[in-house]
């Protein structure tokens, strides 16, 4: 009998399913909000599947930055990626018209979009090999600058730092008006040091972290453009799963993204208050000065439209806004 009960576990465990271990490529520190949040994941995601599905999370950029780590999972070596917008647009460009600049006025109208936007988004994604687990805004681009910038004739006036890698941004910012030094983060301290650059466009909690705001110490309040990121993973790895699982697996996951994105609105507002208490000047837009910068914008929108992103998901996404603005 006692051989017989060793003999059916020796059978069961020769008929288990080996876990998937998913290798989890993200740019978030170890130990910031978002790998913590990767980390609650993975920790529901054990614990869902009976240790079946596991990930293994590589922090910090050291599986390489957005379009390496892209690759690397559509090679196999990863299974997915944590990508900002910039990243999320190399697997599908329509996504980056939710960057566009000055094209959203609140996180109200940003919310309505995406909600309305993301079935399309994710149909889009999976054709390329990719599940969308999360979606997160995290946070809002400011400009940053040496001198006050009002209006965008101010800007205009500067040198502004631009990313390399969007040659269709780089040129409908030049479009509008505006000149742009194509400028990588890494070099961005140097940069405005020297007086190569005299402004950029940052999320404040990167310009808190990496301590620009030191050299360009003013901050236009007027939020140029929403920060869209989110974790990936590659579909053939999310279809092995099984079906009885995900739901729950989803649910961890969305209950994880609310935390993750109050916290992260925490972490913004801490990050301002620290930086003005440490020089920054916050100078409030005038209320007139949207309506400049949206048609100072507008002269490089066909730079952009049909170039970076398809004219449908344009012209989606502005009747979305319309219906929102209309609503009483």
């Amino acid at each position: 009998m006692k051989h017989a009960r060793m003999l059916a576990v020796l059978l069961l465990a020769a008929l288990a399913l080996p876990a998937q271990v998913i290798k989890i490529g993200s740019i978030a520190p170890d130990r910031s909000p978002w790998d913590d949040a990767l980390k609650e994941i993975a920790r529901d995601w054990e614990r869902i599947s009976g240790g079946q599905v596991r990930l293994k999370i590589y922090p910090g950029g050291i599986a390489g930055g957005e379009e390496d780590v892209i690759r690397k999972i559509k090679v196999g070596t990863l299974g997915g990626a944590v990508l900002t917008n910039i990243g999320l647009t190399k697997i599908n460009p329509d996504a980056f018209v939710l960057s566009t600049p000055f094209m959203f006025h609140s996180e109200a109208e940003m919310a309505y979009v995406m909600e309305r936007l993301t079935p399309t988004f994710e149909a889009q994604i999976k054709q390329k090999g990719f599940k969308v687990i999360i979606w997160t805004m995290t946070g809002w681009v400011n400009f940053f600058t040496k001198v006050p910038v009002f209006y965008p004739q101010d800007l205009k006036k500067q040198k502004m730092a631009f990313s390399t890698g969007e040659p269709e941004l780089e040129q409908a910012w030049k479009k509008s008006g505006y000149l742009v030094v194509p400028t990588e983060l890494s070099d961005l301290m140097m940069a405005l040091q020297s007086g190569m650059v005299d402004a950029f466009y940052l999320p404040p909690l990167i310009a808190a972290s990496g301590q620009y705001f030191g050299v360009a110490s003013h901050m236009c309040s007027l939020k140029i453009a929403p920060l869209v990121g989110g974790l990936v993973i590659a579909d053939r790895l999310w279809e092995r799963i099984p079906e009885n699982q995900k739901k729950e697996m989803m649910a961890a996951v969305d209950r994880v993204s609310k935390k993750l994105a109050g916290e992260t609105e925490r972490l913004e507002q801490k990050a301002i208050d620290t930086m003005k208490k440490n020089g920054l000047v916050i100078h409030e837009a005038p209320a007139d000065s949207l309506a400049k910068w949206k048609e100072a914008a507008d002269k490089g929108m066909d730079e952009l439209v049909g170039k970076l992103f398809s004219r449908e998901i344009y012209d989606k996404l502005q009747a979305i806004l319309e219906e929102y603005r209309r609503k009483p």
